[in-house]
């Protein structure tokens, strides 16, 4: 009786389960089709029985875009540093506190050189360097440039893979980059664009960067000091602003990095003379138009007026003269009745922007002809260009 039983109640419970499993299982009618060959997915992970998935029976093959990203990765990552600078910062009430900046740059050498932005190490007590597998070092601070922010960091670590430079020269607008660095701390980060622009700028620390390349390519904070590749995977740019469009501070589309070839130019005078040689005329200026210019007897064409020459500097030992007279241009005070510069070694000059530019381009101990208009007398005089770091007073 016990074994009828028995046999009854698996009997009931098999058709039960035969009932359910076709009902709702089979033919289209139910909740899932199940597939055919298996319930589970092939990549490990347990699927609830009679659920219909689609798996590929391997792994999708990469674009060639796609395999070209991943290679400019894996040979720019291990040469990309996260810098920390720690400094002391001081409350509403005068009490010292403790602050952090965050970075990025680029490893030059096997000797630890490594190269940063200014304004990522100014004011630092202390700079502490991550590499790509996490060690940390303690960093030196060898060079600072402010005038074209740069820094040149160093530190002791062994098996280092310096970074490829290219040349930031015939740059052309969309090609592509990318750029790697710690935005907001996320270290490792790689974002992909074009050259949208090339155009000078001014930078974070009021410095012009001569020929900036502009990009699409997301930069934000942190991202200062890294590097922008070209798709071989070579720098040819430090990241170091952006424009938010007035917003937060975060990236709105447009990026700026200073180009290779001017941070060469700075790396090259310091392995030279201890000190990066930053070429000036010695002189203080203000840009004015034709209209300005024929009110103060000077022919209507557009220059930079000599407001001053910084006493024993190049222009003033090459007898250009600044203004001798105080006047207002609107409720700014200026000096008039000095030169005006219209053109440098043969290249227009329009405003002050226009000489920095042509600094970038000498320097210092060079001869250059300056084009100046002394009232009415156009006027050719030969400068010999100076270093501007060796006066506080200098502008260009």
């Amino acid at each position: 009786m016990k074994a009828r039983l028995l046999i009854l109640t698996v009997a009931i419970l098999g058709g039960f389960y035969f009932v359910t499993t076709h009902t709702f299982s089979t033919g289209g009618q139910g909740w899932f089709t199940r597939a055919a060959s298996t319930s589970s997915s092939q990549y490990g992970v347990p699927l609830p029985d009679g659920m219909q998935i689609t798996d590929a029976h391997a792994a999708p093959a990469l674009l060639p875009s796609e395999q070209n990203n991943i290679a400019v990765y894996k040979k720019a990552l291990p040469s990309v540093v996260n810098i920390t600078s720690n400094m002391v910062t001081f409350d509403f009430f005068y009490g010292a506190v403790p602050a952090q900046g965050q970075g990025s740059g680029f490893i030059l050498n096997k000797r630890g050189d490594i190269l940063t932005n200014f304004h990522v190490v100014s004011n630092a007590q202390t700079v502490q360097v991550t590499l790509y597998n996490k060690h940390q070092y303690k960093a030196q601070v060898l060079m600072t440039d402010k005038a074209h922010d740069l820094a040149l960091l160093k530190i002791d670590a062994p098996d280092l893979q310096p970074a490829t430079l290219a040349t930031s020269h015939g740059l052309q607008v969309g090609q592509l980059v990318y750029a790697i660095g710690n935005p907001f701390g996320l270290s490792g980060t790689m974002t992909r664009g074009i050259i949208s622009s090339i155009r000078s700028i001014r930078g974070p620390m009021g410095n012009l960067i001569s020929d900036a390349i502009q990009t699409d390519a997301a930069i934000n904070p942190g991202n200062s000091g890294g590097p922008l590749l070209n798709s071989q995977g070579n720098v040819i740019g430090m990241n170091t602003m952006i424009d938010t469009g007035g917003g937060a501070n975060q990236n709105a589309g447009i990026g700026f990095a200073i180009p290779i070839d001017t941070a060469k130019a700075a790396l090259n005078d310091f392995a030279r003379y201890g000190k990066v040689l930053r070429p000036t005329l010695g002189a203080h200026y203000l840009s004015i138009g034709p209209d300005i210019a024929s009110q103060i007897g000077l022919p209507a064409v557009p220059g930079v007026l000599v407001e001053r020459t910084v006493p024993g500097g190049p222009a003033d030992r090459a007898g250009i003269h600044g203004g001798n007279q105080q006047a207002y241009l609107g409720n700014t005070p200026i000096y008039i009745g000095g030169d005006l510069i219209v053109a440098i070694d043969g290249d227009q000059v329009t405003n002050d922007q226009d000489i920095a530019e042509i600094m970038d381009g000498h320097q210092a101990g060079q001869t250059v002809t300056v084009t100046i208009f002394r009232g009415q007398k156009r006027m050719n005089i030969k400068v010999v260009l100076g270093n501007a770091g060796d006066s506080g007073d200098v502008q260009v």
